[in-house]
């Protein structure tokens, strides 16, 4: 049964930075594309970042040039360095994993993990 599972949330001052960690296990980390998404209160859950397979990235327009998404195939890991904090940055942040390969499960989503960003 596949699983992420994040860290690294906490509360930081606006213009810090933090790095959340994604360990994933019981699926094949290397056929999926790994994302981060957030979600703050009263408001939908959007795209952070994606990284793909062969290491391609797409940011939201929001954090380009503030955040970094990067994964270790070797660590079953996912990784989001977030620089410049904003309290607009204030989120529950979540790992997921993406495939399109036949036959496994396409989707997986982690629990969370909360950052708050205080000015």
């Amino acid at each position: 049964q596949g699983k992420l599972v994040e860290s690294g949330g906490r509360l930081v001052q606006a213009g810090g930075s933090l790095r959340l960690s994604c360990a994933a296990s019981g699926f094949i980390f290397s056929i999926y594309t790994m994302g981060w998404y957030r979600q703050a209160p009263g408001k939908q859950r959007e795209l952070v970042a994606t990284i793909t397979t062969g290491g391609s990235t797409v940011y939201a327009d929001s954090v380009k040039g503030r955040f970094t998404i990067s994964r270790d195939n070797a660590k079953n890991a996912v990784y989001l360095q977030m620089n410049s904090l904003k309290p607009e940055d204030t989120a529950v942040y979540y790992c997921n994993a993406n495939t399109r390969t036949p036959l496994v499960p396409n989707n997986y989503w982690g629990q969370g993990t909360q950052v708050t960003v205080s000015s």
